[in-house]
């Protein structure tokens, strides 16, 4: 069998893992919210699949990967017509099909952050925004040829291009929706715990598989011992990671947090994302046990600090994660890292990229939020928050009553 054919067949099953991610984030964002939102949560993560994977092939792929134009957007291959027969040095549709996937990654990230408040149709309008304009956007400066990838930015399977831009995105979201109610009242917090911890956990169980193709898959090439490497670097950040959070939970909170610890597994391999292949494995466990404290931190600090409400600790796991993950390639990387002889040069270009995917990320966000808060509406009334939106969005509860 050649090369050309195993590789494919490698891209395709590597798609179909992170594929099963989807069924891991619905499950997370489900155990981590309440009993009363538990159908709406899985309404949303279905739709993001189904907006995701079509408007991608309608419109967000030529974005991202059709002929550049200025270093800023891609301009042919709608609706993949006249498309190659192959990219990548992989069967066309093993590529397209692993990048479709990962497009409807980067949008679910939101669902949870504005979850148990926001308006059914508003967050479809918005997944359909990021699918087609956010996502392929930032992707075709970092992946599709565009200016950041010519500047030399690296970002092996989406530190910032899935994770970042999901978590600035979410902040963006969780800020503009608004706490949900009682969340905080006379100037104090007071937590609105998940119903099912269990369930959570099976979902970072399944996100953790799935992240064996995402980040292993990403080197599209079965034969490349990279592919190899990248598996075993994201296997020790995220258990590093996760060992990090229970330990920190404990020493700053009294007991291990079982909601932490999951996010800490889900903090170290948003962290490994993007330099898991340029890497060495000491160098995933220190991103993993960093990672996995400034995750706790952050969640505290958007929790208690800004009064920011994100139920599944979203812009801590995934923004802030992709970030810092991402800054690390400039640190870590053993091609030109600041720790393997290429001084600063790779981490200043780093920082650039995130920055400026950052504000553009969050430009884009605050103008599709203000626009549907000031016609459609983005919140939910108080009586639909109330009862929960399960009965009255979608006239169905996920338990029954006893």
């Amino acid at each position: 069998m050649s090369d050309y054919i195993l590789n494919s067949m490698w891209v395709l099953v590597a798609s179909i893992l992170v594929f099963l991610m989807h069924a891991g984030f619905s499950m997370v964002e489900v155990g981590f919210t309440q009993s009363k939102n538990a159908v709406n949560i899985i309404m949303k993560n279905f739709v993001t699949v189904a907006i995701g994977v079509t408007m991608y092939f309608a419109i967000g792929f030529a974005f991202m990967y059709g002929g550049d134009k200025f270093g800023l957007i891609g301009t042919n291959f709608f609706l993949l017509i006249n498309k190659p027969e192959s990219m990548g040095g992989v069967m066309f549709e093993s590529f397209f099909f692993f990048q479709a996937i990962f497009a409807a990654t980067c949008v679910t990230i939101v669902s949870g952050a504005v979850a148990e408040r926001t308006k059914f149709s508003a967050y479809i309008i918005f997944a359909i925004f990021a699918v087609v304009v956010i996502y392929p956007i930032i992707g075709h400066w970092v992946w599709g040829g565009g200016f950041l990838q010519q500047l030399g930015f690296s970002d092996f399977a989406g530190g910032t291009v899935v994770h970042a831009v999901g978590g600035f995105s979410a902040l963006v979201g969780a800020k503009m929706v608004g706490p949900r109610k009682g969340k905080y009242n006379n100037n104090r917090v007071h937590a609105i715990p998940g119903h099912n911890i269990p369930l959570a956990a099976l979902g970072v169980l399944i996100l953790w598989f799935g992240w064996f193709g995402f980040n292993p898959g990403s080197t599209l090439d079965i034969t490349n011992p990279i592919t190899y490497h990248v598996a075993i670097t994201t296997l020790l950040s995220g258990a590093v990671s996760t060992i990090a959070a229970l330990a920190f939970s404990k020493i700053r909170y009294g007991k291990p947090d079982a909601g932490l610890t999951l996010n800490g597994a889900l903090a170290g391999l948003v962290g490994i994302t993007a330099g898991a292949s340029v890497v060495n494995y000491y160098a995933a466990f220190i991103i993993g046990a960093i990672c996995g404290v400034l995750m706790v931190l952050s969640v505290e600090f958007i929790d208690q600090k800004l009064k920011i409400d994100d139920p599944v600790g979203a812009i801590s796991v995934h923004g802030l994660s992709g970030v810092v993950g991402t800054l690390f390639v400039g640190i870590f990387s053993t091609s030109g890292g600041l720790l393997y002889g290429g001084g600063f040069r790779l981490l200043l270009i780093q920082t650039i990229g995130v920055v400026i995917c950052g504000v553009v990320v969050i430009a884009l966000s605050t103008t599709i939020f203000y626009i549907m808060k000031k016609t459609i509406g983005i919140r939910v009334d108080k009586e639909i928050e109330d009862s929960g939106l399960d009965r009255i969005e979608h006239g169905i509860s996920a338990y029954i009553s006893l």
